[in-house]
């Protein structure tokens, strides 16, 4: 079972998050009451609104990319897979990141790494629950600043 589920979840990062992505890789391999959470958005649930945030995602970053890196480990009903990417915000405003909006064309670019445990229910994705560096992609992308720092002088 989890050799196959890690099949699923492969398929699952390329259709979903890589590029060119597949639309239709949400109906295929998602659950009706599928649940994504990264901490820098909120979290989604169903197919209508994974449907919507990555249909959006994508529209604001037209060259979102993320691919996997090393091997998936799977136990049971479980995958765990470690993940790099980003994209360059080019397209149309974007407000689903909790921290803050993207203006429309910011030109910001993001790139960034992290991990992410799904559960495959039925050879299908039933929850999606990853952790990123969104210190590191807000950074890059405006959307939070270093503090000044106050020269002292002695």
């Amino acid at each position: 079972m989890s050799e196959e589920n890690k099949k699923v979840v492969g398929r699952w990062f390329e259709g979903f998050w890589g590029n060119p992505w597949n639309p239709r890789i949400i109906e295929e391999l998602a659950t009706p009451d599928i649940v994504v959470h990264y901490p820098m958005h909120e979290p989604k649930k169903g197919r209508a609104a994974v449907t919507q945030f990555i249909t959006e995602f994508r529209e604001a970053f037209p060259d979102l990319n993320f691919w996997g890196v090393g091997d998936l480990v799977a136990e049971g009903d479980l995958v765990v897979g470690r993940w790099e990417g980003g994209g360059t915000h080019t397209g149309p405003a974007f407000s689903d990141f909790r921290l803050g909006s993207l203006p429309a064309a910011s030109g910001r670019k993001m790139t960034f790494a992290g991990t992410t445990v799904l559960r495959v229910r039925d050879g299908r994705i039933a929850e999606e629950l990853g952790q990123e560096d969104a210190l590191t992609a807000m950074f890059q992308l405006g959307l939070i600043r270093l503090p000044e720092q106050s020269g002292y002088a002695g």
